[in-house]
C-alpha cells in the first residue's frame, strides 16, 4: 500500500496523477487539515507532524510512502529516512529537479511557502547539477488559504499573483516551478502572468512518474482511504472536486 500525506488537500494533486499512471494502486492518503497551513512554521514542528502522520500511515499498512508537501519534502526527508530506514521514501523535489537537469534548463523560477523557499531546497541540488543556472525564487503564501477555500479563480488572487511575480516576466524564465503542491489548481492563472510563454513543472505529475516506475507490486487493487485530521462540508466539496464523488473519507485526529 502507498501512503500519501501533506499539510492539507493539495497532496490530493499527487494523489490523482499517481491514480492515472498507476490506477490499481492502493493508496492511503493523510491531509492534516487541522494544522494546515505548514509553510509558516518552524522545522521542528514540521518534523513533529511528519513523524506523527508517517507513523499512523505505517500503523495502517502503508510499506512506500511519498511526501506530497514541498515544504515537509525540503525540512523531514532526510530525518524521516533516518527514523524510518526501511521505508521506502518519495519527495515531490527530487523529480522536479531530476527534470530540469535533464531538459537543461537555464533560467527558472520556484515559487512556493515561505519554509520550502527559504530551506532553498531546489537551489542547492540544481547548482550542483547546472552550475550555471541563473535562479530566481518567490514565497507566495497567500496561494495556498485561497486555494484551501477553493477561491483558485477568484479575481483576487489573481491580483496577488501579479503582485507576486509580474518582476519576472522581463527576466526570460524558460519554466516556473511549482513548489507547493496546491498550486497545479491555478497554473492557468500562472501561466497568464507569463503570457502563457513559460513550461510549468508541476511536481504531482514528475512524483507520480517516479512512483509508476517504482512499482512493481503484483497485488495492487484494494480501497483507497483518505484520512483527514480535521473535517467540514468545505472539505469534503473541495475533496470531491479533485478526486471524484465517491472517495472513502475518514477522520482521524492525531492525538486523539
Amino acid at each position: 500500500m502507498l501512503g500519501i500525506f501533506d499539510s492539507g488537500v493539495g497532496g490530493l494533486t499527487v494523489a490523482k496523477e499517481i491514480k492515472k499512471l498507476v490506477p490499481r494502486q492502493r493508496i492511503i492518503y493523510f491531509g492534516d487539515t487541522a494544522r494546515v497551513p505548514w509553510g509558516n512554521k518552524s522545522q521542528e514542528t514540521i518534523q513533529k507532524y511528519s513523524e506523527e502522520i508517517v507513523r499512523f500511515l505505517v500503523s495502517k499498512g502503508a510499506k512506500k510512502i511519498v511526501i506530497a508537501c514541498n515544504t515537509a519534502s525540503a525540512l523531514t526527508r532526510e530525518y524521516l529516512q533516518e527514523r524510518y530506514p526501511s521505508m521506502i521514501f518519495y519527495d515531490v523535489i527530487d523529480p522536479c529537479v531530476k527534470k530540469i537537469h535533464i531538459e537543461k534548463i537555464s533560467r527558472a523560477l520556484i515559487i512556493g511557502t515561505r519554509a520550502t523557499i527559504k530551506s532553498k531546497a531546489y537551489e542547492y541540488p540544481l547548482l550542483e547539477l547546472l552550475p550555471r543556472i541563473k535562479m530566481y525564487s518567490q514565497a507566495c503564501p497567500l496561494f495556498v488559504p485561497f486555494i484551501e477555500e477553493g477561491l483558485q479563480e477568484d479575481r483576487l488572487l489573481r491580483e496577488i499573483t501579479k503582485k507576486y511575480l509580474s518582476r519576472f516576466v522581463k527576466k526570460d524564465i524558460e519554466c516556473v516551478i511549482l513548489g507547493c503542491t496546491h498550486y497545479p489548481l491555478m497554473k492557468n492563472i500562472i501561466k497568464t502572468v507569463f503570457n502563457g510563454k513559460v513550461k510549468i513543472i508541476n511536481a504531482a505529475q514528475e512524483v507520480a512518474l517516479q512512483v509508476k516506475d517504482g512499482c512493481h507490486d503484483k497485488h495492487l487493487d484494494g480501497d483507497d482511504i483518505f484520512y483527514f485530521s480535521d473535517w467540514s462540508e468545505h472539505n469534503e466539496s473541495f475533496v470531491k472536486n479533485i478526486i471524484g464523488n465517491k472517495p472513502n473519507i475518514k477522520i482521524h485526529r492525531l492525538g486523539s
